[in-house]
């Protein structure tokens, strides 16, 4: 995984989401989705580019099925944005960089 990027999955999705004490940008993903394929190169940037400030996580939904379930994913990919342990936005699709960019910024304050 890319540096900046951290890689979880059911089992630390509370402690490294939910309990993060920074903004935490999550992707939901799977390998062989086109779309998530794209957004790649976006998101490795976004770690870097946030590091320190915000958490830019990717997570695999045919690995790890139960969070995504919980959380009502029913589209690849998926961002969601959590604050304090709270989902504060979700997008289905493909975003571009300078909107997940405002909004990552919007929540560092």
């Amino acid at each position: 995984m890319a540096e900046g990027v951290l890689e979880i999955g059911d089992a630390d999705f509370e402690k490294e989401v939910l309990q993060s004490d920074i903004p935490v940008l999550i992707d939901f993903w799977a390998p062989w989705c086109g779309p998530c394929r794209a957004m790649t190169p976006i998101i490795e940037d976004l770690g870097k580019k946030f590091t320190g400030k915000a958490k830019i996580v990717k997570f695999n939904v045919d690995d790890n099925p139960i969070t995504p379930g919980r959380f009502g994913v029913k589209a690849i990919p998926t961002l969601m944005f959590f604050q304090k342990g709270a989902l504060v936005e979700q997008v289905t699709g493909m975003m571009a960089k300078p909107k997940i960019e405002e909004l990552l910024n919007s929540m560092i304050g």
